[in-house]
């Protein structure tokens, strides 16, 4: 952190930006005690005197040096704007973090109070405020202040928005930390810097609006005196003596600039850029079957223990059209010690499906199902502590990227140890011996140092383990792990793997492991769906994935992967057409226009999810050709997706 700041002052601009803020400062401290007594000081025989060798900018109608006014003016002036801007922010604040901790529909309220306002000049705002408050200092810093808020209220929702959908937001959220605890520890230290570069700049921007309210007699009034009420002083005399108006004008233009440009060089030197509900899920439509288990309709587990189980899962957003189900009807189990796998394209809610399970989609996606426990506990029921604890010690994420599942302003040592003093009652330093024991449990060299560390300071692979090792803080019966291994080179994700695998072997953990990858699955799972336009399309045993595949979607998904056989004169093989719109499900089986053996059947009705006579008990598939050789004259690269 040190060192980003030192960025600052090594460019021509930011060492003069800076210099110039640093005189201005102490100019406004130490001013009025060298220059308080000349300034002050009447000679009635020396009244609105020329610019001499005694007077450089001359004197006023009391004869009172008006340089020395000038410099003595700089506290007053400079304080008050420091001060305008202090309420500006923390005005910003409350108005821009109140959609976080209100909630959504207050949360609306307040933003669209916040768009109001924002729609309105910032000059008009402060004489509407200053009129309000009446003239003098005092009004004017709140009136300022008060046409300021509006815009750092809309720098804080943006940020604050950003920052909520991380995924250790998410994760503090579903521990049971109240918002405005997770405001203060999690969001507000990470929108620090934009709001304090944008602050700075608005020191500037106050300075000249202070001085313009002064100027008209709104602001600083006598005996008072700030560079605006001199430059009004100044401008009467400007055809005897233009020294009068242009030193204080001068000295407005050179704070509010020195404040400016050091905001600007701040932000080049960091980095910084300056500057609908569902209300009720109907369920699905006539037409689109729920899937189905054999048996009847009771899962079959083997010899597993059932650990999670989901039954008719959708989740909801809202759209302009009415809900989205990007999730349509998922039904699975995953048992003690099992592995599961759920892979498909992009859009397919393979992550939804995860984040629905583990409670972590935010207050504007709506999930039901007719079933969702884990370890017999309803997912669905209210929160309250037991089921947070439940969910903090027994159940263990590993999201896509940890860069973001981790808070960038905490240590990795006191980001494990939150699960352990906040769900098994450890004080600070067990919890920081049991973080260090994790750490050392997937590998981690020199885990005592390591957890004094931030997550900047690991490398990607690191993280990884690091996000599973805070998992393991608890004693996790499912892990869900969302493409683990993305943006790891392949011998890192390896070792990833290797883990997942060493712990579920273990302590006999379950584990749902999300991806695209069709081999990573296939080595790792002992079971894998295959997910398609929200929907189970195909639940079969990972070592039938190459070879007993029935669905076309699969058998698509398993040949777009080339292997050591693929000869490499011929084009990779790949699944024509694009994957089915959430919003724009179409009627029927939704692979039916990239399929090459849709009928008319397949277009108008959407097959559910069984298993038959031709296959164990275990695989299901949803289709009217399960099985049915692909046709062999039908090049890939000919098939269209239907209108």
């Amino acid at each position: 952190m040190h060192g980003r700041w030192t960025r600052v002052v090594r460019t021509p601009l930011g060492l003069t930006a800076t210099v110039l803020v640093v005189a201005v400062l102490a100019l406004a401290c130490f001013g009025p005690l060298l220059w308080g007594d000349g300034a002050d000081a009447v000679n009635t025989d020396g009244i609105l005197a020329q610019p001499s060798a005694d007077h450089w900018a001359g004197t006023d109608n009391l004869g009172r040096d008006i340089l020395l006014r000038v410099l003595v003016a700089s506290r007053l002036s400079i304080a008050l704007a420091l001060l305008a801007i202090v309420i500006s922010v923390a005005a910003g604040l409350v108005l821009g973090s109140a959609p976080f901790v209100l909630g959504r529909r207050s949360g609306r309220l307040m933003s669209a109070a916040v768009n109001i306002a924002v729609a309105f000049p910032g000059l008009l705002l402060a004489l509407f405020f200053a009129v309000v408050f009446g003239a003098g200092a005092t009004g004017a810093v709140l009136a300022i202040g008060l046409a300021g808020a509006p815009a750092f209220a809309r720098l804080t929702q943006t940020l604050v928005a950003g920052v909520a959908a991380r995924d250790y937001v998410a994760a503090a959220r579903t521990l049971g930390i109240g918002r405005f605890r997770v405001l203060l520890r999690h969001v507000l230290p990470n929108v620090a810097e934009p709001l304090v570069v944008n602050a700075t700049i608005g020191a500037g921007n106050a300075l000249l609006a202070f001085a313009g309210l002064s100027f008209i007699g709104l602001g600083v009034q006598a005996p008072a005196y700030d560079w605006g009420r001199l430059l009004n002083e100044g401008t009467g005399a400007l055809y005897v003596n233009a020294a009068a108006a242009l030193v204080p004008g001068a000295a407005v233009l050179l704070a509010g600039l020195a404040f400016n440009l050091f905001g600007e060089s701040v932000a080049k030197g960091l980095g910084v850029s300056v500057g609908a509900g569902v209300r009720a899920l109907p369920r699905l439509r006539a037409g689109v079957p729920r899937e189905t288990e054999p048996a009847g309709d009771e899962p079959r587990m083997n010899s597993y223990q059932a650990v999670l189980e989901v039954r008719d899962l959708e989740v909801a957003f809202p759209g302009p059209s009415g809900p989205v189900r990007p999730v349509r009807g998922v039904s699975f189990q995953v048992g003690r010690g099992e592995a599961v796998g759920i892979v498909g394209e992009s859009g397919s809610g393979k992550s939804l499906t995860a984040l629905a399970i583990t409670r972590l989609l935010g207050d504007h996606a709506r999930v039901d199902a007719s079933r969702l426990e884990l370890l017999g506990d309803d997912l669905l029921a209210p929160d309250t502590a037991v089921q947070r604890r439940m969910l903090g010690t027994s159940l263990a994420m590993v999201f896509q990227d940890p860069m973001t599942a981790f808070n960038p302003t905490r240590r990795i040592g006191g980001q494990l140890a939150e699960v352990a003093t906040h769900h098994q009652g450890l004080n600070r330093r067990a919890a920081i011996a049991r973080a260090v024991d994790r750490l050392t449990a997937v590998r981690i060299p020199d885990a005592d140092s390591r957890v004094r560390q931030y997550p900047h300071e690991f490398s990607g692979g690191m993280r990884q383990r690091a996000m599973i090792g805070m998992g393991l803080m608890g004693t996790p019966a499912l892990i869900v792990a969302d493409e683990p291994t993305t943006a790891l080179d392949v011998t890192v994700q390896q070792q990833v793997l290797d883990l997942l695998a060493a712990i579920r072997a273990a302590d006999d953990v379950a584990l749902l492991l999300i991806s695209h990858d069709v081999t990573v699955v296939g080595e790792v799972c002992d079971r894998v769906l295959v997910m398609y336009a929200g929907r189970i399309v195909e639940d079969l045993p990972a070592a039938g994935l190459t070879t007993a595949a029935r669905h076309p979607y699969t058998r698509a998904l398993v040949a777009a992967v080339p292997d050591m056989t693929t000869d490499p004169a011929e084009p990779l093989a790949t699944i024509p057409g694009r994957p089915v719109a959430p919003a724009d499900v179409p009627a029927g089986c939704a692979y039916a226009g990239r399929c090459p053996l849709a009928d008319a059947r397949c277009r108008a009705e959407d097959p559910p999810l069984t298993g038959d006579a031709a296959t164990p008990s275990h695989h299901r598939v949803a289709c009217w050709h399960a099985g049915e050789p692909l046709p062999a004259d039908r090049r890939p690269d000919e098939l269209v997706e239907s209108p």
